[in-house]
């Protein structure tokens, strides 16, 4: 479900954020009888990475804590090692991060799920919750996508903001 202005915010994206637990994940977290933890990853999504990054829009994983797990996911998923970013203070990180790139607050999409995203969906030009999202972060969002977190969030995200921009045909191309 979109709000109004929703397609237009999508077509001035130039760089997307998105929260681990509970977009690029379900928010389930699987114990061993070893107590090592683990959790599920679409690969819907890194579909989704590939189509963003192709077309120029760069993407970044933001988490309070950066496990062994996010490591080796965005390398699956073709993210840099400088954009896997770790933060408890997320509006902090984005500060710098637009000091450093030149983006402004309108040229971002952020994702998230939860009332710890809150702040920085309301700053963000665009904003997306996954639509298993928590009722405050869907109600703030731009976009809520009809996949739930972990169930392809980011494919179906940089389908909308690349049709926004009159460039998902275009990526498209490349698989005919």
């Amino acid at each position: 479900m979109a709000k109004a202005d929703a397609m237009e915010k999508a077509g001035k994206v130039k760089f997307v954020v998105l929260d681990i637990h509970g977009v690029l994940t379900d928010n389930t977290l699987y114990y061993t009888q070893e107590g090592t933890k683990s959790e599920a990853f679409s690969l819907h999504d890194r579909m989704g990475v590939k189509a963003l990054l192709e077309s120029g829009i760069g993407v970044s994983f933001l988490t309070t804590k950066v496990s062994r797990a996010d490591e080796q996911m965005a390398k699956i998923y073709g993210i840099p090692p400088e954009m896997l970013w770790s933060s408890g203070a997320k509006m902090a990180r984005l500060d710098e991060f637009e000091q450093a790139s030149g983006y402004k607050d309108e040229d971002i999409c952020y994702v998230g799920d939860e009332m710890i995203d809150l702040g920085i969906m309301g700053r963000a030009g665009f904003s997306a919750a996954p639509s298993d999202g928590s009722l405050e972060a869907r109600s703030v969002a731009d976009y809520v996508t009809k996949a739930g977190g972990g169930r392809g969030v980011v494919r179906e995200l940089a389908q909308y903001i690349l049709e926004a921009q009159g460039r998902w045909d275009a990526f498209m191309e490349k698989f005919k």
